[in-house]
């Protein structure tokens, strides 16, 4: 049997514990890795400080300054109708006439009715002096001078009753012809010639476009910042690019309980009445003076439960910092605390940052 050299095998063993220890360092570098820093891509935009007036976005509605509906007064069949829907109108423009025959007439009956009374009433009184000069003398008795006194008292009383009569006749005759109460437009017609109407029947609605009202809702919460002669402005989907100014003149008195809003009034100048009742409006509403305002973009507002907070970047790393927000400003937000101008926040990938990371700044 062949049994190994033991010088051999003592060589053999010794060549392998070196290989071994050679070869272990090397295994041990491929296996350590050093950990790289996490970067962190994001956009940024530089704080903004801007004059601005404080103010408040809502919605509105343009209605007519007056809407006022025209009524006959008198009974009548409509003999003419002057106008149309749409028709500008004047203060005192002729808008129809009722057929005025039987209303002339009571008109004269009236004035000869009083003439009879002025004529009995003159008599009266000829006759009331002579009894009273006969009456001094006592050539007449009491009973005859009480008499014509009394029937003069009566033919007083019939004149002034004429009087009304015919004052009365005459009005009517009037009111069959039927003005305009206001200037501006015909909104609706609602009658036509031939048309026998009533007294009291609407014939005409008629608005008033030059001002117009712009009325709006305003939130519970900015209630306390509203005040009458504030600035208005707003624009209408009808003229894209072109802005609208008005002032606020009437604050309602009372939320609507459902919405808890308050009704706004502004008067908005219309003189070529471009503007029209009934379209909707995109409002701003000032609220004070200008200031400097600082602003951040909203995009870079993150939330925590009630408190907010941005990330901002300084020496290539991130910052968190807590604010205090005020009003929005279209797509900006107005920073009460927490943030000053020349600073740089984040406005994309901040969702993935903390405090210290180090960032990306995309360019």
């Amino acid at each position: 049997m062949w049994k190994p050299d033991s010088n051999i095998y003592a060589k053999t063993l010794f060549l392998i514990a070196m290989l071994l220890i050679i070869v272990n360092p090397a295994c041990k570098k491929k296996e350590v890795k050093k950990t790289e820093e996490k970067i962190v891509n994001v956009r940024v935009q530089d704080v903004e400080v801007k004059p601005l007036k404080p103010f408040l976005e809502t919605i509105g509605t343009l209605n007519p300054n007056e809407e006022v509906i025209a009524s006959a007064e008198v009974d009548g069949i409509l003999k003419e109708v002057k106008v149309d829907n749409g028709t500008a109108v004047l203060k005192g423009m002729l808008l129809s006439v009722i057929d005025d025959t039987d209303y002339s007439l009571e008109v004269k009956r009236a004035e000869a009715a009083l003439r009879q009374a002025q004529a009995t009433y003159e008599n009266t009184k000829l006759e009331f002096g002579r009894k009273q000069s006969l009456y001094k003398e006592q050539l007449v008795t009491q009973q005859q001078f009480d008499d014509v006194s009394t029937r003069l008292s009566l033919a007083e009383a019939d004149v002034e009753r004429a009087k009304a009569a015919l004052l009365l006749a005459k009005q009517k005759l009037i009111k069959t012809r039927i003005y305009s109460p206001i200037s501006g437009y015909v909104k609706e017609k609602k009658v036509s010639a031939g048309d026998y109407v009533k007294n009291g029947a609407n014939l005409f609605v008629i608005i008033q476009s030059n001002p117009l009202k712009l009325n709006f809702t305003v939130t519970e919460k900015d209630v306390g910042r509203l005040r009458k002669g504030q600035d208005v402005t707003f624009k209408v989907d009808a003229f894209p690019g072109r802005e609208f100014k008005g002032k606020v003149n009437n604050i309602y008195p009372s939320l609507e309980e459902k919405t808890r809003t308050l009704q706004v009034e502004a008067l908005v100048p219309n003189p070529d009445n471009a503007l029209k009742p009934g379209l909707f409006a995109h409002v701003i509403l000032y609220t004070g003076a200008e200031r400097n305002t600082v602003l951040v973009p909203i995009i870079s507002l993150l939330y925590e439960g009630e408190a907010i907070k941005v990330f901002v970047v300084d020496g290539g790393r991130a910052k968190e910092r807590f604010v205090k927000v005020g009003q929005k400003y279209g797509e900006m937000m107005e920073i009460v605390e927490g943030l000053k101008a020349g600073e740089t926040v984040v406005i994309a990938g901040q969702q993935n940052l903390s405090e210290g990371v180090k960032v990306n700044v995309a360019r």
